[in-house]
């Protein structure tokens, strides 16, 4: 089964007004899905259910979009990404200009390494993981035995 046929099973069993939730933060922000959206936001409003966030349109430019967007040639922050405050060099991990201090990094990765250590260890103790591990052991040994064999037989060959 395919990722799009299984993202269309999982929204086809979504009740319709969390179907139009979805289907409107999903086009939040593309200027193409424009029309898609307006009729989301508006069924799901008459539904009962308050869509997340200002509509976007074309002409408005988007929830984010900021006069220093047009004159500099900044691109406006992506709807959904978190962006820091401005004026607080250091606290929560960021610099004053918004990027990520090489601590707050190393922090990152280190739970991320930390996380996949252990998702292994744990993967490691149940049977299946067990299993995978002796097939693993058993072709390791059955590739050892015939390199020995192979190198034998080349070397009969060598000297005679």
């Amino acid at each position: 089964m395919s990722d799009t046929s299984d993202m269309a099973a999982l929204l086809a069993g979504l009740p319709d007004e969390d179907l139009l939730a979805v289907v409107a933060a999903a086009t939040t922000g593309r200027p193409a899905l424009e029309q898609l959206h307006l009729v989301a936001a508006e069924l799901a409003a008459r539904a009962g259910h308050v869509p997340s966030g200002p509509a976007v349109t074309s002409t408005t430019g988007g929830p984010d979009a900021s006069p220093l967007s047009e004159t500099s040639g900044l691109v406006a922050p992506a709807v959904g990404v978190p962006v820091p405050p401005t004026g607080t060099a250091g606290i929560g991990g960021y610099s004053e200009s918004g990027v990520p201090t090489f601590d707050s990094v190393r922090d990152k990765v280190e739970r991320r390494f930390g996380t996949a250590q252990g998702m292994s260890e744990l993967s490691s103790q149940t049977p299946a993981g067990r299993s995978v591990e002796e097939q693993w052991e058993a072709r390791d040994e059955a590739a050892r035995e015939r390199l020995d064999r192979i190198r034998k037989s080349v070397r009969r060959n060598d000297s005679g």
